[in-house]
Formats: C-alpha cells, structure tokens, sequence
C-alpha cells in the first residue's frame, strides 16, 4: 500500500500529474470566456461543501473546500498557503468596508468574513451569476451572510456596478479601507484605475492582490514598482500558486499614500 503521505508531497511537487489540474489546463480558455472550468467542479463543491462542511462554522467550511482542492478538483481559490497572507493583511488593516473582485465559489469571502468585526461589510463582484450563486450558498453555509454580499457585475462594465455599489452600498470618498483582486488579471490595473477615480479609497486603504506572477498580471506588477514610496508603499510576497509547492506565484500587498 502506497504511503499516504509521499503520495501528498508527489501530488503538491508535481500538480502537472493531476488530472484536475490538466483538466484545467486544456480548460484555461473556457475559463477565461466564463469564469468555470467547464467541467461541473464549481457545482461538485459547492454540493460537496453542503454535505460535508458544518454549518454556521467558517473554519470546516474553509477545511472542506480545501481538501477538495486538494484531494478531487483544483480551484481557483486564494487557498490555504495564500489565504494566511490575506489573513495578516486583513488584521493589519483592520478595515470596515472591504472590497473583492472575484468571488469565484466564496472562498476567500469566507476566509475574509470570519475576520471581520461587528459592523465590517465585505462586498465581492463577481462577473458570472453562476459563481455568484454558488458563493452565495458557500458564505450562507458558513453562516456569514449577514457579513457578506455578493453583487453580479464587473468594475469595468462602463459604471454600472460602479453606480451599484456607490448607490446601493456605501461606497463613498474615502470609504473604502480593504481590496482584494483575484479575477481576471488583465482587468487588474484597468480596474484598479477606475477605483481610484471614485475616490472611494483612503490614505492607508490597503490593496491585496493575488496570482500576480502566475498566471500573471505584469503591469499591475510594474505600477506598482514604478508607483513605490509616491502613491503606493507594496510589500511583495513571495509564495507559491495554490494548493501546490512547484509553481511560485506573487502576492502584492500596497498600501495607498494618496
């Protein structure tokens, strides 16, 4: 009987043996037109988190979907090695009003949410309804709905969800303590660029963003460091792609100056 253990430590050196992960891989396009993998994971964990995790408790809730991860299908989460990077920077901010742009299946809005204090409000966009469903039933099984919304929409729709989140959802000057960026790492920067020009941050508002060397966001990468010790102070995170120990991958920590 093969070692449990070697057979963990092969399967996070070398994810390119996972059928999930090449299930992926030959799904990046799907991926990229509609924020799935095109092969039902989304839906498989959401179910799976239902009928495993322990309501009303984030920590199972979170454990659950990252044995999955690990053990059935690769997800686009923040993930567990990650997820403590975003954890500290949420407690350094200690932010009331919180910003995600890309809620994929709740994740990391669970992550988030179970840190929040009395009061604090965490809005996630996500562009694909079915995501947002599926986020939706996550954070509620966590029992953090009263924390959490999850708004259908993009930043870069041509101000729809800007309007939304202005006239729906307090977004006003200088309101807006926390970001985190996980969706589509071309709207990074784009994105980014239109928060600023709501003027819904702060000084010391704080900016996280996730997968900024693999997949790669490289001129959101090169903003910042043109932009360091002016209009951002970023700490770069050194780390690895989730639920894996092979790929490195980047996390941008920045701190706005105003």
């Amino acid at each position: 009987m093969p070692d449990s253990g070697l057979v963990a430590r092969l399967r996070d050196r070398m994810p390119f043996l996972r059928w999930s992960f090449l299930r992926f891989a030959a799904g990046v396009r799907h991926v990229e037109r509609t924020g799935q993998v095109g092969d039902g994971r989304e839906i498989a964990l959401r179910d799976h988190v239902l009928a495993h995790a322990m309501a009303g408790d984030p920590a199972s809730v979170l454990a659950t979907i990252d044995g999955f991860a690990r053990n059935r299908s690769i997800l686009m989460n923040v993930g567990d090695e990650k997820g403590t990077i975003l954890d500290a920077a949420i407690g350094r901010a200690a932010p009331k009003l919180l910003l995600e742009l890309g809620a994929y299946c709740g994740y990391s809005a669970v992550r988030t949410g179970r840190l929040l204090p009395e009061g604090a409000r965490l809005v996630s966009v996500e562009a694909n309804a079915a995501n947002a469903e599926i986020a939706r039933a996550v954070i509620a099984h966590a029992g953090l709905s009263n924390r959490i919304t999850v708004v259908v929409g993009m930043i870069g729709d041509g101000g729809q969800t800007v309007r939304t989140l202005s006239e729906e959802h307090g977004f006003t000057a200088g309101a807006l303590d926390f970001v985190f960026i996980d969706h589509m790492k071309t709207a990074y920067l784009s994105d980014l660029r239109t928060i600023l020009a709501t003027g819904w941050l702060h000084p010391d508002s704080v900016v996280v963003a996730d997968n900024v060397k693999v997949p790669g966001a490289p001129d959101y990468l090169r903003y910042m460091r043109e932009n360091e010790g002016t209009t951002w102070r970023t700490v770069e995170h050194s780390t690895h792609l989730e639920y894996q120990s092979l790929l490195k991958d980047l996390v941008l920590e920045s701190t706005y100056i105003g």
